[in-house]
């Protein structure tokens, strides 16, 4: 508030420049620096720049840490190589831009990924003889499944929650192959976009609540928006209804959103922090600090598999819970 304050007051005590007279022409030494000054401005907008004073006091040019974690229409490959998008808006859908991004390239393998992994698992499990199984690759996929549908959903939904194993299984792969996705080379997380964790997470609002209301009916689903404890008269019973109604709409709102930010900030702060520490080797440009970074990127590699599976395994066992919660409101 007092540096705004201060900056206030210095813009307010600077002397007004003299507009030129009515007719008088600008010199050409003062247009020609306006074009300069602008060309700047719009390289500065370009990613990489840095200003000739910057090259001239050895700064080089910068890196742009973030473009490696957000989402980008070009796509570096090895050898200095960019594939480029569309640029926004050339492909249109209605009113929507469908124009593909490297997110985007990257979800779509994720769900080919997804679908690949489910199907070949239930292709390898009908060949399966009775007694026996069809090799280490079913083992692994029947394994993940059986413990989605074990210790996931059943034991958070109840009875009749075998009917939604296979939106949380689908739920948990293509979560899990976007995590992974964004851990190899020149690899993207679609999942640190807070529009993809946002979409996943309204899908799921979608699937609670119509599950809820199919499962328990209109006039008990209204229940878990207009709460009324048991053993109350007419009137406290309204009053508590419409007392407590936009407490229980903030908890229906705050569970996405929940979803959203929870997913979007882990694979967000895993990147940066490993981009922070490999940038010291930059930053000091010393070999002796070199192990000290490679070693703690090493690390952080590590973390960041076990949080891949770590965040997909929470989202779903969140969408389950949440699932479970609305089947059984009293």
């Amino acid at each position: 508030m007092i540096a705004t304050a201060a900056i206030l007051l210095a813009l307010a005590g600077a002397p007004a420049q003299a507009a030129p007279a009515p007719g008088a022409e600008a010199p050409v030494e003062v247009l020609a620096q306006n074009r300069v000054d602008d060309a700047e401005r719009a390289a500065a907008r370009q990613r990489g720049f840095s200003s000739p004073e910057e090259r001239a006091k050895g700064g080089g040019e910068k890196i742009d840490f973030l473009a490696h974690i957000q989402d980008s229409r070009e796509w570096e490959l090895p050898g200095g190589r960019v594939v480029h998008f569309p640029e926004k808006g050339s492909w249109m859908l209605g009113p929507l831009d469908v124009t593909p991004t490297k997110h985007v390239m990257f979800m779509a393998i994720a769900g080919v990924l997804t679908i690949l992994t489910l199907t070949m698992g239930g292709v390898l499990a009908t060949r399966a003889e009775r007694g026996r199984t069809a090799g280490k690759r079913h083992n692994l996929i029947e394994a993940l499944v059986l413990f989605i549908r074990g210790e996931v959903v059943m034991p958070n939904i109840g009875h009749g929650g075998e009917k939604y194993v296979p939106f949380i299984a689908t739920l948990f792969f293509f979560i899990l192959f976007c995590n992974l996705l964004g851990l190899i080379p020149y690899g993207s997380t679609a999942t640190a976009s807070v529009s993809v964790t946002a979409a996943l997470a309204i899908i799921t609002a979608i699937v609670v609540e119509i599950g809820g209301l199919i499962a328990v009916g209109p006039r008990q689903y209204l229940g878990t928006i207009f709460f009324v404890p048991k053993g109350m008269n007419k009137v406290g019973a309204t009053v508590m209804a419409i007392a407590l109604s936009p407490i229980e709409m903030a908890g229906k709102i705050a569970r996405p959103f929940a979803l959203t930010i929870r997913l979007m900030a882990n694979m967000t702060a895993g990147h940066i922090v490993l981009l922070a520490i490999i940038s010291l080797i930059f930053v000091f440009k010393s070999w002796a600090l070199v192990a000290f970074p490679v070693l703690m990127g090493v690390a952080i590699s590590f973390l960041e598999l076990f949080v891949a599976f770590l965040q997909a395994f929470i989202f779903a066992i969140l969408a389950s819970v949440f699932i479970g919660m609305v089947r059984h409101a009293h």
